[in-house]
Order: C-alpha cells, then structure tokens, then sequence
C-alpha cells in the first residue's frame, strides 16, 4: 500500500524540476473508459487522472513560439488536458491570419500544399492546428478540441449538412494522432440545434473510433441531459459555471445548485448505463463571480481548490482548471478583454490556482485509483454550502476534505483494518502532517490546524495500519 510519504517524495521531484522523470510520467496515447465505467484508464489499464486547463482560444490567438511556451509551462505544472476551441468564430482566423475555410463555410475547410512555416502560402490554418496538436503530444498533453464553438450553431452559420462534412474532415486529419479528445457542443445546450450536435457526434465516432467523445454544455448544465444515452458519447461533461449560491437564479430547466459542483457528479453517478463524469468548466480563477458585471468579487485560488476537491472527492474522474487571462490567451495586443481580464496570459500562468492544482492530481494518484467510491457514510457532521465535508475511499484509505477547516466527526470503521494512520494533506502547498494512530471503530472528531475560515482548506487522510 502506497503511503503519504510517496506523496511528498513525488511533489518534491515535481518542485525541484526534475522534468525528465516527469515527462517519463506524461505520455499520450490511447484513453478508454475504466471497466468498472467510473474513470478514464489508458490503453494498458493505467489510471488516468484529467488534469485539464481551458486554452480555448490558443489555436487563434498565439504564435508557435508562444503556443511552445503556453505548452511546456502547462505540462511542467503536471496538466495533462488542454480544451481548446478548433473554431471560436466563423470564419475563424489564427495569429497569422490563416483563415480556417473558404467564404465562411465549414464545409469547405481551407487547406493549401505543403506545411512549411516559412512560406505564407504553404502553411495554413490547420498546419498551424497540427503544429501545436504535434507539440502538445511530445509534451505529455492531450488536446481536447471544441470542433465549432456552439454560438455559431445556434446563430445559423453550422447546418446538419455542413456539420457531417466538417467533422468527417476533422476525424479524417487527427483520427491517427495519439492525443485528441473531442469535445462536441461548446458552451450551449444540447437542445439548441440538437440535431447538428447529434450529427457532429455519431459522425466524429464513425470515422474516428480511436478517441473519447463528450459534450462541453452551457453553465449549469450536463451533457447527460441531452446525450447520456448516445452511443458516441463515452463519459459525461458539465459546467459548474461562474455563480455565487446568491446569483443562481436561472430558469426552471437548470440546476439551482449554486456553487455546489458536487451535486452535479452526484447526479450523474446515479445515471444507467455508468459512465464517467468531470466538471470541465467551473469558476475560473481571476474571472468575476457571475460572470458578466466586472465590478463583482473575483474567484480565486481557494475557489478553484474548492471545486476541484468538491467534484472529484463526488466520484468525478478528474478536473479542468480554468483562468479568466489564459482562457482567451489577454495579450497586449487585444483592444478588449473579456469578463474584465486585466492580466496577460503569459503572467497568469503562475498564479497560485494554477500552481496548486498538481497536488490533488498526485494525491488521487497516490492510493488504488480504480477501486475509489464516493462515501458520505464516513461523515457525521456533512454541513452544507462552504462548511461541507465530502468523503471518498478505497478499501484501505479514505479521504475527507473541509474547505473552512471545521472540526469533522467520522465514522470509523469504513475501511479495512483494526487500526488507521491519521494525517492531514494541505490542498495549497501539498505537505502532509502526521496525526497518529486510531482505533477504526467507533466516531472520531478531528480538529484541522489554523482557524475555521474560507480557504482554510484540508484533507484528512486514513489510511489502513
């Protein structure tokens, strides 16, 4: 059995650098579904935990050298997922301006001779697609691409005819690279233009039978809603979205589940036939909460902690990261920026959300991966909004995270052994401390360091003596 040590040992290696073995660690290649239906394993059976980050607008807006840039600085933070929009507009055009297809018609993607980056001719938009799927692989990451944002359907510019030949093309041109995921829709619901997602989706299966496919939904909502029961899609998607509990006040049809990402996992692993979920767009560090009036509060790192906890400790099979500057790659450049970034993508890279999000991704990969199961059983006190305690185990360990540091009441005995080893996992910085020994029986109350306050976030850590 694994032990909290191996958990320093490693994110020590990660800090100090030591990028050759992580590297080692990071490869790509082909992603199936978990036979037990919950989580994401590689070819051989490997546990795949998605650590993704939202560079949507990266094929558009940056060049090779800072696509390189982008890139490696994600893959040494020990990402392993990047979403990205394949065409953010119709017509779409990249740092170069390569525009995608001819006179506006996805149908008709535009594709020259030849790939050569030194001739303005020869290398087109979608060079500039393969060059940065190509970087990305040799770099341990997988590229979750968007194939058209789903506002240019729902504005009419993507009909059901158009939509079969455009992904027909796509499947075609990466269905042979060993690291796409694709991600139908685009921020919209299945129900708007229904038809050209179920196109899109059935057609990127039929002639691409080598990837994972989703649906990236609009805020508050999952793609079980629609598509839980298509045979293309092979593990669920949702969008936690940008709200405050105060601020979720949508329509009838979503969910009123405020900043509770939890709940959306909850209801998925309810769902038959079993498939995997991941929240794949909460409230983005630096973004302002509810999305739209800059002048409101900005989500931060202990935020972006939060839903990652929240959702995976639910039975999610991984997190995507998002940040409001990286996001739309803020460069000088811009005349605008959207929801108020006032950062350039290349500074807040580092900011500290991005930075923390590594140690939840060694912490689920430090204990048997496959065999991990939501149980709130182990809570006595669950509370709710910022002061819940959420619960997940495996037959010899058991994790459970507060947010507010509050004391936790646990029910022994939940997993196997006469005796447990007790310790904390700090969410911001990956330490652990030692606690002691217990008897697994009974209830027992355990106190976290530092004072009950937001972001005061720990892990208790039992594993079997």
């Amino acid at each position: 059995m694994l032990r909290i040590s191996y958990i320093v040992v490693l994110l020590g290696l990660l800090a100090a650098g030591c990028s050759t073995d992580k590297k080692a660690e990071q490869k790509t290649g082909k992603l199936k579904v978990s036979e037990n239906g919950r989580y994401l394993v590689s070819e051989n059976g490997e546990p795949f935990f998605w650590l993704g980050d939202t560079g949507w607008l990266l094929f558009g807006k940056l060049s090779r050298e800072e696509a390189d840039k982008y890139l490696e600085d994600r893959s040494k933070k020990g990402f392993n997922v990047i979403q990205v929009m394949v065409l953010h507009t119709v017509p779409a055009v990249n740092f170069y301006g390569d525009t995608a297809m001819v006179n506006k018609d996805v149908a008709k993607p535009k594709v020259t001779p030849g790939n050569d980056p030194k001739d303005s001719v020869q290398y087109d938009f979608w060079d500039h697609v393969d060059y940065m799927v190509d970087k990305a692989a040799e770099k341990g990451l997988y590229m979750a691409m968007v194939p058209v944002w789903g506002s240019n359907v729902k504005s009419g510019f993507v009909n059901q005819k158009q939509a079969a030949v455009y992904a027909k093309f796509l499947a075609d041109r990466y269905k042979d690279r060993p690291n796409i995921i694709w991600l139908n829709g685009g921020d919209i619901k299945g129900s708007d233009s229904l038809d050209v997602w179920k196109t899109i989706g059935a057609v990127l299966r039929k002639n691409d039978p080598n990837h994972l496919i989703t649906f990236h939904p609009r805020g508050r909502t999952t793609s079980s809603e629609w598509f839980h029961n298509e045979k293309w899609l092979d593990f669920n998607m949702f969008q936690s979205g940008h709200r405050r509990y105060d601020q979720d006040t949508s329509a009838k049809e979503t969910r009123h589940y405020g900043e509770d990402n939890w709940k959306f996992v909850a209801e998925d692993f309810r769902l038959k036939p079993v498939k995997p979920s991941i929240d794949g767009e909460p409230s983005y560090e630096g973004i302002p909460q509810g999305l739209h009036d800059t002048l409101q509060p900005r989500w931060t790192a202990n935020d972006v902690r939060r839903y990652a906890y929240w959702s995976v400790f639910a039975g999610g099979f991984g997190y995507t990261y998002g940040h409001n500057s990286v996001m739309q790659m803020h460069n000088p450049k811009d005349k605008t920026s959207a929801y108020g970034s006032h950062q350039y993508w290349y500074d807040a890279l580092n900011d500290p959300g991005a930075r923390q999000m590594l140690y939840i991704k060694a912490l689920m990969l430090s204990r048997p991966f496959m065999e991990r199961v939501p149980d709130q059983s182990l809570i006595v006190n669950q509370g709710e909004k910022y002061d819940y305690l959420i619960a997940t185990r495996g037959k010899d360990y058991a994790f459970v995270y507060t947010y507010t540091g509050r004391n936790m009441k646990i029910n022994m005995g939940k997993i196997a052994g006469g005796k447990v080893k007790a310790c904390w996992f700090n969410p911001r910085d990956g330490k652990t401390t030692e606690i002691g020994k217990f008897d697994n029986k009974g209830v027992e109350e355990f106190n976290p360091p530092g004072e009950v306050k937001e972001g005061n976030d720990w892990v208790l850590v039992l594993d079997t003596l």
